[in-house]
């Protein structure tokens, strides 16, 4: 329960950095949860598709994020 919590933290923590507008903080952030994200499907905690999915909507919102900061 607490490595899906901590899953879940780490996907908050890029969502709030993508929402500050912090673009160097929001891709280390992504880094790290991405890594947690990983670690935790490795365990069979959660499905590999679903780490997948997580990864991949935080990836879009942040090139989103850099879009909007470089135009």
């Amino acid at each position: 329960m607490s490595r899906r919590s901590g899953m879940r933290t780490a996907i908050k923590r890029v969502r709030e950095a993508i929402a500050a507008g912090d673009v160097d903080n929001a891709r280390e952030v992504f880094r790290q949860s991405t890594a947690t994200i990983d670690r935790i499907a490795n365990k069979r905690l959660i499905h590999k598709n679903k780490a997948a999915r997580h990864k991949a909507r935080l990836s879009v919102q942040l090139k989103a994020m850099n879009a909007t900061v470089e135009a």
